[in-house]
């Protein structure tokens, strides 16, 4: 069409030139028509045609890529800034789940307390059953067997003890001075005491009533033969911790002379029959008592007129239980 254009405005320059120059022509001439440069008005439209060629071409390579069939380049996406990461919001837990520092740490304390054992039912030839519950415990204690001598000096020593375990099954031995010198130890210092004597009716009047008075009961009467104990309480630790689910009920009955003493209460301190010889009597014949915010247990049976598992749970509670109890009041 450019091209067109450009040979018609030439054909009317060409038809305009003639008509002025023919012959005979009377009409008045037109004013003169500047002349056009023809080469000039060449040379602009060649420019022209060219800056519309350029134009195109630019046009052409600013196309989308998938036009010439090229692969389009992989999109370059600016980095994702990550978000920040915050530490986790610390949980706050409420005061009785804190545990315990070491200094009020039972357990450990249990494990690393200082016991002085009497024992003499070895000399009877019968078995250690509270030694023999301490190493199952895992506990380190010190034990003098029936050597009287050797439990009062360890006594007298400057030992702080933390428990103290008579168990004289023997009906002999312990009794008098001994009770002079232990019984201040519970009273003034907190020591845990375990005491295995059924030979009570025989010294209740003498040295130990110290002790027995401050626990709060008496002697009542002797038992005469071996017999089922009965649990009065149940929960007390010394039936529930560690452990449970046993009982005094069936018997071996290795003494044959009589079956322990009877206690009853007094009134006179916070002592707790926990197992005796009948269900509903809560405040006489005890065989077991518990006094002294649980430091003390007095057991006035033999432990070999029953089954051996089932006293060496007992024994395991007895420790644990006066253990506890005395660390427990060493804090307050």
């Amino acid at each position: 069409m450019k091209h067109i254009r450009v040979a018609s405005f030439f054909a009317i320059l060409l038809l305009s030139a003639l008509a002025c120059n023919l012959p005979g022509s009377t009409a008045t001439p037109p004013p003169a028509v500047p002349l056009v440069d023809a080469t000039k008005i060449a040379l602009e439209i060649q420019s022209t045609q060219m800056s519309l060629q350029l134009t195109q071409s630019a046009l052409e390579a600013q196309k989308p890529a998938e036009t010439h069939n090229q692969p389009l380049p992989a999109p370059t996406q600016p980095p994702v800034e990550q978000a920040a990461v915050l530490p986790p919001t610390p949980t706050l837990r409420a005061p009785t789940e804190i545990p315990p520092t070491p200094e009020t740490d039972v357990d450990t304390l249990i494990k690393n307390a200082k016991i002085l054992v009497y024992e003499d039912a070895g000399g009877a030839r019968l078995g250690e059953w509270v030694k023999g519950t301490l190493d199952l415990m895992g506990l380190k204690y010190i034990h003098v067997g029936d050597r009287i001598g050797d439990f009062m000096s360890h006594l007298n020593s400057s030992t702080q003890w933390d428990l103290i375990i008579v168990a004289a099954e023997s009906r002999s031995g312990v009794q008098g001075e001994f009770w002079d010198v232990i019984t201040p130890k519970v009273t003034s210092d907190k020591t845990a005491l375990i005491v295995e004597m059924w030979y009570l009716s025989r010294i209740a009047n003498g040295r130990i009533q110290a002790l027995t008075s401050k626990c709060g009961i008496e002697f009542h009467k002797t038992r005469s033969y071996v017999d089922s104990i009965y649990t009065l309480d149940s929960t007390s630790p010394v039936f529930s911790t560690p452990n449970s689910g046993f009982s005094l009920t069936n018997y071996v009955g290795h003494w044959t002379d009589k079956g322990g003493d009877y206690v009853r209460l007094t009134g006179g301190g916070d002592a707790t029959l926990v197992a005796g010889g009948f269900l509903k009597e809560k405040s006489s014949y005890g065989l077991l008592t518990t006094c002294m915010d649980g430091r003390v247990v007095i057991q006035t049976f033999s432990s070999h007129d029953y089954h051996r598992e089932v006293m060496q749970l007992l024994w395991e509670n007895y420790i644990t239980t006066t253990l506890t109890s005395h660390f427990l009041a060493l804090e307050e």
